[in-house]
């Protein structure tokens, strides 16, 4: 693999990373263009992890926020008053854990819905190198049409104050169940990993902002969970790609990453997802035609 064709892999993840189309199947797509059989799974997890630093920090407010009431909880401090947490909640954070009661339940909901996307990601890791790329069009999609189906939903079962604003909602065991399978189906090639899951919240009837910082906060254990199991292939990422490559990507997925989970975040505050799926259709049967 050469520094450019590494270089618009990391572009190709950092944007499909996040925007909900697919990362892993439009990897597979530019792998297919460029020729490069082989490529080990692990090279796809690293750039997974340099787009992970993006949501790390990005979400930086709100991880800091539930490890904090993680600590509390575990050594059984008291919650910092009201006083004390005046002018540092803000909205994103105030969405997972407005107080301590709140973040108990975030963190056990995102340990439920990682529990269940591994048991499936176990599952489908044996199946995917063999998928051929026509599933990558079948994938592209099935996710158009969660994209579709989860806008009317929303708009359908939205729930609003006197004054229009959205009623914001925690996450319940069953909403994490369904989230937790809809990431899981997002590990397949073709379908968005984001789009699926912001999708099974809004099915779940939870709020979309909620569903959008829900939806980066477990994939968090999700990327960390298969970067541990493609581990023993490290050592054939440093042999048959090398190490330049790997970190050219990595930085490339990072930035463009970290700009396509800003956009997304607007995206998705405004409700317009369901935008994706006019991309995705037609891309879907032009892959079609063309492989």
């Amino acid at each position: 693999m050469t520094i450019f064709q590494s270089i618009v892999l990391g572009l190709v993840q950092g944007i499909g990373e996040f925007l909900p189309i697919s990362s892993s199947g439009h990897l597979k797509v530019a792998q297919e263009l460029f020729r490069l059989d082989g490529v080990p799974l692990l090279f796809d997890v690293f750039l997974h992890l340099a787009t992970l630093l993006a949501v790390v920090i990005y979400f930086r407010r709100v991880i800091v926020r539930l490890f904090a009431v993680l600590f509390r909880w575990i050594f059984r401090k008291e919650e910092p008053s009201c006083q004390e947490l005046s002018g540092t909640v803000d909205q994103k954070i105030a969405t997972l854990s407005p107080n301590d009661r709140a973040g108990r339940n975030t963190i056990l909901m995102v340990l439920v819905t990682t529990v269940v996307t591994g048991v499936l990601g176990v599952a489908s890791s044996k199946i995917i190198p063999d998928l051929p790329i026509r599933f990558v069009c079948i994938g592209f999609l099935v996710t158009a049409i969660l994209l579709i189906l989860s806008a009317v939903f929303e708009r359908k079962f939205r729930r609003v104050d006197e004054n229009g604003a959205i009623v914001f909602s925690g996450i319940s065991l069953f909403q994490a169940l369904v989230i937790g399978f809809m990431q899981g189906v997002g590990t397949l090639p073709g379908v968005s990993r984001s789009g699926s899951t912001i999708a099974g919240a809004l099915f779940c009837k939870v709020d979309r902002i909620t569903a959008g910082d829900y939806s980066f906060i477990v994939s968090i254990p999700a990327i960390l969970g298969a970067f541990v199991l493609e581990l023993k292939d490290i050592g054939s990422v440093s042999a048959s790609i090398g190490v330049v490559p790997v970190l050219c990507g990595c930085a490339v997925a990072f930035v463009s990453g970290f700009a396509s989970l800003s956009l997304l975040m607007k995206l998705i505050n405004k409700g317009k997802l369901e935008f994706f799926a006019l991309y995705l259709i037609p891309v879907s049967i032009l892959l079609m035609i063309l492989f």
